[in-house]
């Protein structure tokens, strides 16, 4: 989701505190003096219009005084007259060109007139007459970042709290720099250090619950929001990013409330519209959605990233113009920012792909792919290290010495796979039954576990702990899941909880919750991962953005989920096949039910009518009748599949097809 907070913080121009005398009789400079007095009471006040009048009646008397016209150009600028502002500030550099804070100053009028370049060379000219301006470092931090140079400007916010270490707004400006580049524990670190500095500062509580939400700890993320609204309840910004946090909880209602509210404050704020487009479309409220999406666009024109978002609520084809304009900004890509440039790729690709453009979709893929690897660390090793951990950790010896004992409820329904697998339809056709709630994807399984190692000192994280679990403490975890379930929909016969990697707690389910089903949909290898590298996901998935890595990571849960057919009961787990749910919808149904222990509904062969919120990339499809045309999709990119199939340690078909072509 596009980020609703202004990346950076900026304090008012700066004015001097009193001006250098005019060259006029002693009577006059003390008039000229009384009248600055009062204009800058004025202009403290924030009563702009009756400071810039009193700066001009200065002027009038004494055009030659370079501080004044500094000061009307900021009085002109909080009232938005920003060309006026720009010429009262050139008027005061002419006048006296080492003029340090009328260089920052007209940098400021300049960065918000959109002229980037100008506005850095004025602050470049404003560090250079004065080394030790650290307003004037931060705001140079500010252009960099708008010009898409986000290491300089972490060297330029450095730089000004070196100089001034109390300088709240510049840690709050390095925050939002680390976090675009990443660097999330480095940037809470140093929003948490402009919060100390100063408690009362919504903007960076603000951006503090941006960072949390980034890394995932989504309640302080809800509670820094919050925050920030109770310091300054009129925050746009803070209402709309307090929108995408209710939204990643899946509480849409409320999300939609607090995106209406960030509209209903600021009516031009492109971001708030594109994440009510997004929770609209997680709502299915399709056409709503899509005219959110559209507003975002038509006053943000070069944020591809509310491109990218359409596309997920509409198919862009030849002749659309939101595809010419995507093809513009394409041959211009290098000066945008990097979140952007990943957006423009993946919706360019979506795009090529609509009109048969195979190969063109695929190489904006490849692009947009590597941009976002290079965005991210990821660990190999650890991850499929961990997942081949959890083989030595379960045992049959430990399934046969621990099971039996968990919580006995039948309620839950988990839906396990690789992503882009079905779990979405599957989980669409349950929920159409009248007994069953879809909950969607939930982290309670994860949370549960974190709480029961919490309670031991010294204890293992995941999978080691389950080795160390007694009985008791495996019903006391189905207990804990259990509790947080139903509160759900408490009186619904069976609850699905949608969380693909769920996979790797399988064994874990089974006895902590020995009575729950578990579904594990199955699709093409090569069909699921290309699914997975075509999408741009919000959140997580880090393995997701290179071929080779991504094949990798499929043959490792493939090797996981073979390990639990070994050593769970037989049947414990439903293998469903995509394709067989597409070839045969109405006997797949009844496989799914009859593995639930439910008696047949007819209402689950219309699932695409079921009216309830669907938080996936998926969200879309499942709202439509069954479709053939995503199997097989794999072979219109065959030329391109060589590292995936090696990595999945498949016969590499591309390079034999181009065998034939050429001839070789």
């Amino acid at each position: 989701m596009a980020s609703a907070l202004p990346k950076r913080s900026d304090r008012n121009p700066s004015i001097p505190a009193s001006p250098a005398s005019p060259a006029s009789p002693a009577s006059a400079a003390a008039t000229a003096r009384a009248l600055f007095a009062e204009a800058l009471d004025w202009h403290r006040a924030g009563r702009f219009v009756e400071a810039a009048g009193l700066y001009n009646r200065i002027l009038a008397a004494s055009p030659d005084w370079p501080e004044v016209h500094s000061n009307l150009g900021a009085a002109l600028a909080s009232l938005g007259r920003l060309a006026e502002a720009e010429a009262s500030y050139r008027c005061a550099i002419r006048l006296m060109p080492d003029y340090g804070v009328a260089h920052n100053n007209l940098g400021n009028a300049l960065k918000l007139l959109g002229r980037l370049d100008e506005a850095e060379a004025a602050f470049r000219t404003a560090v250079a007459l004065q080394p030790d301006y650290a307003q004037a470092h931060s705001n140079l931090g500010v252009v960099l970042a708008g010009l898409n140079r986000l290491e300089e400007a972490g060297a330029s916010y450095r730089r000004a709290i070196a100089i001034k270490p109390d300088f709240a707004g510049a840690h709050n400006n390095l925050a939002n720099a680390l976090r675009e580049l990443g660097r999330l524990d480095v940037a809470e670190a140093a929003c948490r250090r402009a919060v100390a500095l100063e408690p009362n500062y919504p903007e960076a509580f603000a951006n503090l619950g941006n960072i949390l939400k980034d890394l995932g700890r989504l309640d302080e993320a809800e509670a820094a929001l919050r925050h920030a609204l109770a310091l300054r309840p009129d925050h746009a910004e803070a209402h709309s990013n307090l929108g995408n946090v209710l939204m990643d909880q899946g509480r849409l209602d409320e999300a939609e409330t607090e995106l209406r509210r960030a509209i209903a404050l600021k009516p031009n704020y492109a971001g708030a519209h594109n994440n009510l487009g997004l929770a609209l479309k997680e709502l299915g409220r399709f056409e709503e959605a899509r005219r959110a999406a559209e507003t975002a666009i038509g006053l943000a024109p070069r944020r591809a990233t509310y491109y990218c978002n359409l596309a997920e609520i509409t198919s862009l084809k030849a002749g659309d113009p939101h595809v010419a304009a995507l093809e513009e900004m394409a041959k211009d890509a290098a000066s945008l920012p990097t979140g952007d440039r990943i957006a423009l790729h993946f919706a360019l690709g979506r795009a090529c792909e609509n009109t048969g453009r195979h190969d063109a979709a695929f190489r904006h893929w490849l692009a947009g792919n590597a941009l976002k690897r290079r965005q991210i660390g990821y660990d190999e090793a650890a991850v499929l290290g961990g997942m081949a951990q959890v083989e030595a950790v379960f045992t049959p010896e430990l399934i046969a010495a621990r099971q039996g004992a968990g919580e006995p409820s039948p309620v839950p329904v988990f839906i396990v796979g690789m992503l882009r697998s079905g779990t979405t339809l599957v989980e669409q056709i349950l929920a159409s039954h009248p007994q069953i709630f879809g909950a969607g994807e939930l982290k309670l399984l994860d949370r549960a576990v974190a709480s029961m190692r919490a309670e031991v000192p010294g204890a293992p994280a995941f999978p080691e702990i389950a080795a160390r679990m007694a009985g008791a403490q495996f019903r006391e975890l189905g207990t804990r899941y259990l509790g947080q379930l139903t509160r759900l929909a408490p009186q619904a016969a069976r609850i699905t909880d949608k969380m693909p990697s769920n996979f790797i707690f399988a064994g874990l389910i089974h006895l902590a919750l020995p009575n729950a089903v578990i579904i594990h949909t199955v699709r093409d290898p090569v069909d699921t991962c290309l699914s997975c590298f075509s999408r741009l996901f919000t959140e997580g998935q880090r393995h997701t953005y290179d071929l080779a890595e991504l094949g990798r990571h499929y043959r490792r849960y493939q090797a996981v989920m073979a390990h639990w057919h070994r050593v769970l009961p037989p049947g414990r787990i439903l293998d469903v096949r995509y394709e067989d749910v597409v070839a045969d919808l109405e006997g797949a149904a009844r496989r799914i039910l009859a593995h639930c222990g439910l008696a047949w509904d007819a209402r689950c062969l219309d699932f695409h009518r079921t009216e309830r919120p669907v938080r996936t990339a998926s969200a879309t499809q499942v709202r439509q009748p069954i479709y053939a045309s995503a199997i097989g999709r794999g072979h219109a990119y065959e030329d391109f599949l060589a590292p995936l199939r090696a990595a999945l340690g498949k016969p590499d078909e591309g390079a034999a097809r181009v065998a034939m072509i050429h001839g070789a």
